[in-house]
């Protein structure tokens, strides 16, 4: 039973997620476009808010973009720079410091929508659920900082990176690298794949709606003039 629980999770189930995930926000964004917003309550609590979410979006954003590198990256193509012990060290704290700031970030703003009437009756079900699963897995992340200094070596490390790699490459043997790792690391990644799988019925769509495009739009936008029925134009500056 253990084994097969541990090919389910770590060889079947990744696919599960990444398929609905993928899928079901293709079917959300054609059936139910208009329900495709973060469902911002920014007008209520405007300082908590602000604080709130630029701590957690400044940590999920850095936590993202290590675990997404940190694994897919083969080790052959940092190991002439850097080791995998100096490679683990580096991730573990800059990785610690982000949690605790996502944490807080993600604390407080779970504190508003359940603790302030206003928001709490707007808030559906799926808002408040999506938020608790991920406060729970930040700590799992941080629960897996004293585990990753008992191996040193970076042998862990490595271990999770070629699990990684091997479900995006589509190889049939990569549960096998998972088992017997500590509990932490097996929840952490279970829990991490169910978010994924959730995705498309949460309000973590509007991840895919981020507006990449005012990176490289003009610095002037076009217009109408001030003056009624002049039906001219004025160029002002884009803010």
């Amino acid at each position: 039973m253990a084994s097969f629980l541990n090919t389910f999770f770590f060889g079947i189930y990744p696919y599960i997620c990444l398929a609905i995930m993928i899928l079901g926000s293709i079917f959300r964004y054609e059936r139910e476009p208009y329900t495709w917003r973060s469902g911002s309550s920014q007008l209520l609590r405007r300082r908590q808010f602000l604080i709130g979410s630029n701590l957690f979006h400044a940590g999920i954003l850095f936590l993202f973009l290590g675990h997404f590198v940190g694994l897919l990256t083969p080790h052959w193509a940092y190991e002439p720079f850097i080791s995998a012990p100096a490679k683990q060290m580096l991730a573990i704290v800059a990785g610690s410091i982000a949690g605790v700031v996502c944490l807080v970030g993600l604390t407080i703003l779970l504190h508003r929508r359940l603790y302030d009437p206003r928001i709490r009756v707007t808030s559906t079900f799926s808002d408040v659920a999506i938020l608790i699963i991920l406060w729970v897995q930040l700590v799992l992340g941080l629960l897996t900082v004293p585990f990753s200094l008992a191996h040193s070596d970076g042998s862990v490390m490595l271990r999770l990176s070629e699990w990684a790699q091997r479900i995006v490459t589509l190889r049939g043997d990569a549960a096998e690298l998972v088992a017997g790792l500590a509990w932490p690391y097996q929840i952490h990644l279970v829990l991490g794949l169910t978010i994924f799988l959730l995705f498309p019925f949460s309000r973590l769509v509007h991840i895919w709606s981020a507006p990449v495009r005012y990176l490289w739009r003009p610095g002037y936008q076009i217009v109408r003039s001030r003056r009624a029925g002049s039906g001219g134009h004025a160029q002002t500056p884009a803010e």
